[in-house]
């Protein structure tokens, strides 16, 4: 068995280090604000997007389809902003049920498409092994704004500001590193560290998610398997090993 070569990884883990850098700090604001399931309905409603722009016939790779993806996030966020405010007590019922809904639709959409399945299929899985320069330096300027301007907020960032971030976050990698990929990278690194204090969660969260990428990435590339569920599947070790380590080392103090 041989390693990878370098330049097959490298932008892959690129992309994912990027994603990370937005995904783990809303991540721990999802865990705080109780509403688990927000990204995996945004991450639908931009797959929606997709396969709409992808039944139009619109350019897989061009700005249309980003619009269709960003347009269909947006919309379903603000309108979640406002379902929180007016049924706080049934907001994650909401979600729950835009996530089915948004689904269903695009599962309908691609019925008659015989590749539909496999294009669904490469929205849920990703495709972050085939990331590259351009699309990192897309997504890095995004995040760059995206960062700047939940850090000047800070906690005056508000319901429909936090929505809005969320959305156009999830819009940029939901097409690079699948559904699956969005969720875990959100929620795995936010629990791993969610009784922290906030900074060293952060750090602890970007690192744990940093590893497992690299681990992923390096599986995936070893053994031929599809690099998106190979990096979940790390995420979840590193998440369960850090929480066991840490049980057993409060245990061994007392």
């Amino acid at each position: 068995m041989t390693l990878p070569p370098l330049d097959l990884l490298l932008w892959p883990f690129v992309v994912g280090l990027l994603v990370l850098a937005t995904h783990v700090p809303l991540g721990r604001r999802v865990l705080t604000r109780g509403i688990i399931f927000l990204d995996l309905a945004v991450a639908q409603l931009a797959v929606l997007g997709v396969v709409v722009a992808h039944v139009l016939d619109v350019a897989a790779d061009g700005w249309p389809t980003q619009l269709a993806a960003a347009a269909a996030a947006l919309t379903g966020a603000a309108l979640l902003a406002a379902c929180e405010r007016r049924w706080p007590e049934i907001q994650e019922a909401l979600i729950g049920s835009v996530f089915v809904v948004a689904a269903s639709l695009a599962v309908l959409l691609l019925a008659g498409d015989p590749h539909g399945g496999e294009h669904l299929a490469e929205l849920l899985t990703g495709q972050i092994l085939w990331a590259t320069p351009a699309q990192a330096l897309q997504i890095a300027v995004l995040y760059g704004v995206l960062l700047a301007w939940m850090a000047w907020r800070g906690e005056r960032l508000g319901g429909l500001g936090f929505y809005l971030a969320f959305a156009l976050a999830i819009t940029a990698s939901v097409q690079l590193v699948g559904v699956y990929l969005v969720f875990a990278s959100l929620i795995l690194p936010a629990l791993a560290g969610r009784d922290l204090s906030p900074r060293l969660a952060l750090l602890a969260g970007w690192a744990l998610g940093g590893l497992a990428y690299a681990a992923g990435l390096a599986a995936s590339a070893l053994f031929d398997w599809p690099a998106g569920p190979a990096i979940v599947l790390a995420l979840a070790a590193f998440t369960l090993s850090s929480r066991v380590l840490r049980v057993a080392a409060t245990q061994g103090q007392r």
